[in-house]
């Protein structure tokens, strides 16, 4: 289907898209089912618009950034041609900001984590190396 090299014409199978992106048809299907994505039919082929593919890069890009799908359903909504979109934009970067902080306080976690199973390793070392001496 995609047989142009601009894509504001092209359509694309769920196949291209699935290969294009690395991910699974299955994937592409759950996201419709979750309203995302919203392909035309013919007959029981599903064909989606260079929209769709838009939307499906910015759900996977949202999904690595650590996004629920409402979350990028919601900003995605957001989006508004033609206009400023900084409300979608403040939206995203408040999203982001918030991921930061949270993945920051489970990296002090993972740290805090580290230091006391060091110092229990080392207790038990030393415990064991009493035994030996004994």
């Amino acid at each position: 289907m995609n047989n142009n090299s601009d894509n504001k014409n092209n359509t694309f199978s769920i196949s291209e898209l699935a290969k294009e992106f690395d991910v699974t048809t299955r994937a592409i299907r759950f996201y419709e089912d979750k309203g995302l994505l919203t392909p035309a039919r013919r007959g029981q082929t599903r064909i989606y618009s260079p929209a769709d593919r838009t939307k499906l890069k910015l759900i996977l890009r949202g999904k690595r950034l650590g996004l629920t799908l409402d979350e990028s359903r919601d900003i995605i909504n957001m989006y508004n041609p033609g206009g400023s979109n900084e409300d979608q934009l403040s939206t995203l970067l408040a999203k982001i900001r918030e991921r930061k902080n949270y993945l920051q306080q489970q990296l002090h976690d993972i740290e805090v984590m580290m230091l006391d199973l060091q110092e229990s390793e080392d207790r038990v070392i030393d415990a064991l190396n009493d035994l030996k001496t004994q």
